[in-house]
């Protein structure tokens, strides 16, 4: 596959697009869908894989450039892989503290040894909306759930996501060390390697 020059990120989401080109460096400019298209694609997937997919084929379609799709989440191995593809929306669209509140809720009599949870990134990356061979990148990183939000760093689950190596929650690491470690920061080495970056 050609390194593309530019692509753009089948997100919304400021953060992501933030990481993700911190991750890539100067080689690969990233783009925003919203500078497309506000319409997002309906995620019927059943699978971080399926969704990304569908997400990078519509970025592709409705920018013409080679896409990018993220579709990541939070698995809590107590919980079935729960919240999983609907991570972020898990309290039915409220939001990241609405999501928190109902995991601490759910997982609220569970002891520590059964709170085990990962991290999953799903990446997706198509040179055209056509694409019949999609480059997947998968990274997890795995953790437990803490019983307390901890942190004022990240977004999403990231203040309940405790990382034994660091002994602090992800929402305490500064964000240069959680691109190094996170599971993004796995699979967008996975598809730096692909694409000789």
């Amino acid at each position: 596959m050609i390194q593309p020059s530019e692509l753009v990120l089948a997100s919304h989401n400021a953060g992501k697009l933030k990481e993700l080109q911190a991750m890539l460096g100067t080689a690969v400019r990233v783009r925003s869908i919203g500078e497309f298209s506000d319409v997002e694609p309906h995620e019927s997937g059943l699978t971080f894989i399926e969704n990304a997919i569908l997400k990078a084929r519509h970025a592709a379609r409705v920018s013409g450039l080679p896409a990018l799709a993220d579709d990541s989440g939070l698995a809590v191995d107590f919980l079935g892989g729960a919240p999983g593809i609907y991570s972020a929306r898990y309290a039915d669209g409220q939001g990241d503290a609405a999501n928190n509140t109902k995991l601490l809720e759910v997982l609220q009599d569970v002891p520590d040894a059964e709170r085990g949870a990962q991290f999953v990134c799903c990446l997706a990356l198509l040179r055209h909306a056509e694409d019949p061979l999609p480059i997947i990148c998968e990274g997890l990183w795995y953790g437990q759930i803490l019983h307390a939000a901890r942190g004022e760093y990240g977004f999403g689950y990231d203040p309940l996501f405790w990382v034994e190596e660091r002994q602090c929650s992800s929402a305490e690491l500064p964000a240069a060390e959680k691109n190094r470690i996170s599971h993004r920061a796995r699979a967008m080495a996975l598809l730096k390697q692909r694409l000789g970056i």
